[in-house]
């Protein structure tokens, strides 16, 4: 067999953590901190780049069993180099962890492989669209309305025209706090909320009416995403106008295709740092155009840019506040909104992205 003239001859990582601005709640989980877990291949003259959201873990399992796999394997034959990874943690578990090594690997090497091309990474993927609509999130459960409000407003004030906040740690707040959420955007911006699966089915219905009449017009993980039943009687008894969402945490494409199946969703969501990288993305974006439901992407703004823009049902990615922070400190050429969208950068080679390596060193773990 011929050997590639694009053998991967290097593969690092490193996990950095960096502290949140301030506390931060959603309607299940607290945290002060962020890892991102960054891979990066070299091969043929070419370095590519990729990362995850994760444990510190899931470095290791990088390092330790799935580097091995890539050295002297071809760079550009990527949905080889996923099967390999995939079949070797069959006795580990695919979803959680080492999905989203798999998922960082994946993302370097179409990164790299649009470099050894010298296109933009949307160019190799296909272009479908310019931009791709940003909506801003965050609005943690742990801001007093004031700061609420200010980080909404200061997305509407800088063109966003959807921005998202948490709910679901005090249901008796909840609406309340939707209402001070709504009286800063004003009604030209959609308003989002999030549960996070915080809620009962009962309600979660309850709280949906009470919502509908703030113009909310996006309803996140009203109950968990694992209760398809319960999602499905959400999507199906909502007030009209108003989308069930849900996918954040699919690992896989079986799970991405039991959740359109079961009519359980009026959106799906996709996390290109935990459902496999750019492979799997692109895998649940053709499901969702095979059951006819638009797709929206999860977090990670600096990974989803250039396949937002190829994909062909993709309704808006989502500008999440941690992690534009973290994009922001640790690389060169992180997008930023224009007139409400992101464009990615057709002038640089890939995701566009450098690590800024002195800046990041502080933050390595």
């Amino acid at each position: 067999m011929r050997e590639s003239s694009a053998a991967i001859e290097r593969v690092t990582v490193h996990a950095y953590t960096v502290p949140t601005d301030k506390p931060e709640s959603d309607g299940t989980l607290e945290w002060s901190s962020t890892t991102l877990v960054l891979v990066q291949l070299e091969a043929a003259g070419g370095r590519g780049l990729g990362f995850t959201y994760a444990d510190t873990a899931t470095a290791r399992l990088i390092h330790d069993r799935l580097a091995n796999l890539l050295l002297r394997q071809d760079a550009l034959a990527i949905n080889a180099r996923w099967d390999d990874m995939a079949r070797s943690v069959r006795n580990l578990g695919f979803p959680g962890i080492c999905a989203m090594a798999i998922s960082a690997i994946d993302n370097a090497l179409w990164d790299l492989k649009a470099r050894l091309l010298g296109l933009p990474l949307v160019a190799l993927l296909g272009q479908a669209r310019s931009g791709v609509p940003a909506y801003g999130s965050g609005g943690f459960t742990s801001y007093s309305v004031r700061e609420l409000q200010q980080q909404l407003s200061g997305w509407a004030d800088a063109g966003l025209r959807y921005v998202k906040m948490k709910i679901g740690r005090e249901p008796d707040r909840d609406v309340e706090r939707a209402r001070a959420a709504r009286s800063a955007i004003g009604q030209g911006v959609e308003l989002f909320v999030d549960a996070n699966g915080a809620y009962s089915r009962k309600l979660a219905l309850h709280q949906a009416q009470a919502l509908a009449e703030l113009g909310v017009s996006w309803f996140e993980e009203p109950v968990s995403s694992d209760d398809l039943e319960g999602l499905r009687l959400l999507r199906n008894r909502a007030p009209a106008g108003m989308d069930i969402s849900a996918g954040e945490y699919g690992y896989d494409s079986r799970y991405f295709r039991r959740m359109c199946a079961a009519g359980a969703i009026d959106v799906l969501q996709a996390d290109a740092t935990r459902c496999g990288g750019m492979t799997g993305f692109l895998r649940a974006a053709a499901l969702a155009d095979a059951f006819q439901l638009p797709l929206s992407s999860h977090c990670a703004p600096a990974m989803h840019a250039h396949v937002c823009c190829a994909a062909p049902r993709m309704r808006h990615l989502e500008y999440f506040h941690d992690h534009v922070r973290i994009e922001r400190m640790l690389f060169d050429g992180a997008l930023e909104p224009t007139g409400g969208d992101i464009r990615p950068d057709l002038g640089r080679a890939g995701f566009g992205l450098e690590l800024k390596e002195r800046d990041a060193r502080p933050f390595e773990v």
